[in-house]
């Protein structure tokens, strides 16, 4: 979040996929009965029953294939939201002589208001990225992480840029994911007001975390320059973001967004490349951490599931 901005001073001039991972799709009929013989007739079926075939058949594979990971899922996921924070912290640290003159000057902090404004934010990331790690506190941590993405947007003005509003509304949606799988059974009731379950809690969070999560593909689609490539992705992308906001086929949208982003992060944000004291390496390090903690948002989605406000659960009621 640092990264947004130019704080540097003025420089002086002088596991092994089972074998049937890779079988074709399961030959059905009309009814859904599988064919003892006989080859594949898409033809013989409406092309509705043809999509929603191979998109079972796509979910099961995920699901083959994804099996050995999936004790590790919640860990990785939940690293992986604050990954984000835990290098922002660090960066504060390394940069802090640059970091209080942005704020003096640019931003007319007073001097000790500054060091305070950066110490806390140090405290707070490390505090509650290791207390989200651990599991212990969750809730209490989410809080104060989103507390973070608050006072940093208008301490470092950013808090009206398009591009940081979108990406950090998503990885608020990832720690209401961590939230949704943190809550306990404990109930609080107050006289008069109506109580909710904790299933009724879990679904709704559930159901703000996946939709704010898609924000940042939106992102990606309205900033940049426009090819060929970047339709196509686009278009499958917007698609995959639908799917999950509705909740229809979630598990395998948010797979393949995994995978797109991650290809994508790899591809774009390689601030690795770029020479260490060139401006654009903080940017694209920003970048490529963040677009980190959407993912680990997504992993904790092919774990937990869309929830009850989605499409997928209705089909399992009617």
């Amino acid at each position: 979040m640092t990264s947004r901005i130019n704080i540097n001073r003025p420089a002086p001039q002088s596991y092994s996929p089972q074998p049937y991972a890779s079988a074709p799709p399961p030959q059905m009929g009309i009814n859904g009965g599988a064919r003892s013989s006989g080859s594949f007739d898409a033809s013989s079926e409406s092309p509705l029953e043809t999509v929603r075939v191979w998109a079972s058949w796509a979910e099961d594979q995920i699901d083959i294939l994804s099996q050995p990971l999936r004790p590790y899922l919640p860990a990785i996921g939940r690293f992986l939201i604050v990954v984000t924070f835990l290098e922002d912290a660090l960066r504060i640290v390394s940069q802090w002589g640059d970091q209080l003159w942005y704020l003096q000057k640019h931003r007319s902090f007073p001097w000790g208001i500054s060091h305070f404004f950066l110490f806390i934010n140090v405290v707070t990331m490390l505090a509650a990225s290791g207390a989200i790690i651990a599991r212990r506190y969750s809730e209490i941590a989410v809080g104060a992480l989103m507390g973070v993405v608050i006072i940093q947007g208008f301490g470092y003005g950013l808090i009206f840029d398009l591009n940081f509003f979108l990406r950090n509304l998503s990885v608020v949606g990832g720690l209401i994911m961590v939230f949704s799988d943190a809550i306990t059974s404990s109930k609080r009731n107050f006289a008069g007001l109506p109580s909710l379950t904790e299933n009724d809690r879990r679904k709704y969070f559930q159901l703000v975390g996946r939709v704010l999560l898609i924000f940042l593909f939106i992102g990606f689609m309205i900033q940049g320059q426009w090819s060929f490539a970047r339709v196509i992705v686009s278009i499958f992308g917007l698609v995959a973001c639908g799917m999950i906001a509705v909740g229809f086929k979630a598990k395998w949208s948010a797979a393949f967004l995994v995978i797109l982003l991650s290809v994508f992060n790899v591809v774009i944000n390689n601030w690795w490349s770029v020479h260490s004291h060139h401006p654009q390496r903080d940017f694209l390090k920003y970048d490529f951490f963040q677009t980190l903690s959407i993912v680990g948002g997504l992993l904790l989605l092919v774990n937990m599931g869309p929830g009850g406000l989605s499409v997928d659960e209705k089909k399992k009621i009617y």
